[in-house]
């Protein structure tokens, strides 16, 4: 889709709930010193300006990361990313999958970032010249399938699409059963919306049938403005790594208690 641009939902709680697992999974993975491989299909322009008026207009990260970020130890990946990110581009910097990928990551790992539309090809070309990553103006499915088995064989793929194209609802199991085929070792974490009406309600059957191991996490937040659909987040992650599952607890309390009143002083 060429027309999705993320700059007007950075920071949003669907980002904080991505990125909190993106960043575990990853630091989960640097405790060995074997390299591995990261993969994303859909990756964005890789870092945000909070302040700019895409951002702004929209309340997203108002109601998101501006909230969330006090729920997460400082010791946490996560957290360590925004204040990396910030360190590097500026406090009203916001981290994409791809900069929490190439925080977290070392220089024996390997990068590939995916991205079709011309402007945010654009900006992440410029924003990875010194991340040592591979970008790809490429169709995010077709370098997926290109790359795996890729070298290292241990590694992540994330798959984000804008889900812009309702086709992609059909379409994504049959993907991620290709690319597991190929790459049976891999973790695939897929991020989906939860849109009222529940239209990722069959894929998630598909999902569950072909992959009965895999993970599934939700949250649920109210729609940040009157009109808009999303009332929710989740991910369905294949080969989950040890100790997510526990993680992923944590994760939903946090967002529990941001539907907490606060208490009376």
């Amino acid at each position: 889709m060429l027309s999705y641009q993320h700059l007007y939902h950075a920071g949003n709680l669907a980002d904080v709930q991505k990125h909190a697992v993106l960043a575990w999974v990853l630091d989960y993975l640097t405790c060995k010193s074997k390299p591995l491989t990261y993969i994303e299909t859909h990756a964005g322009r890789g870092v945000y300006d909070l302040g700019a008026d895409e951002a702004v207009r929209t309340g997203e990260a108002a109601a998101g990361i501006a909230l969330a970020e006090a729920l997460f130890p400082p010791d946490h990946p996560y957290r360590q990313r925004l204040d990396e990110a910030r360190a590097a581009h500026g406090a009203r910097a916001y981290p994409g999958s791809p900069l929490i990928a190439a925080l977290g990551l070392r220089e024996t790992d390997s990068i590939h970032l995916a991205e079709l539309h011309p402007q945010e090809f654009g900006h992440l070309r410029d924003a990875a010249r010194d991340w040592g990553a591979h970008v790809h103006k490429r169709d995010g499915f077709e370098l997926a399938l290109a790359l795996t088995p890729p070298t290292p064989r241990r590694g992540l793929m994330l798959i984000d699409p804008s889900w812009e194209v309702k086709a992609d609802y059909d379409a994504i199991p049959r993907h991620m059963a290709n690319i597991h085929r190929k790459w049976n070792v891999g973790i695939l974490i897929l991020w989906y919306p939860i849109l009222k009406g529940g239209p990722h309600g069959p894929m998630l059957k598909a999902l569950e049938a072909a992959f009965p191991q895999g993970l599934r996490h939700e949250v649920r937040f109210p729609p940040v403005r009157e009109g808009h659909r999303m009332e929710g987040s989740g991910l369905f992650i294949v080969n989950p790594p040890f100790g997510l599952e526990e993680e992923l607890a944590a994760l939903s309390r946090r967002f529990a208690s941001l539907s907490k009143p606060a208490p009376r002083t």
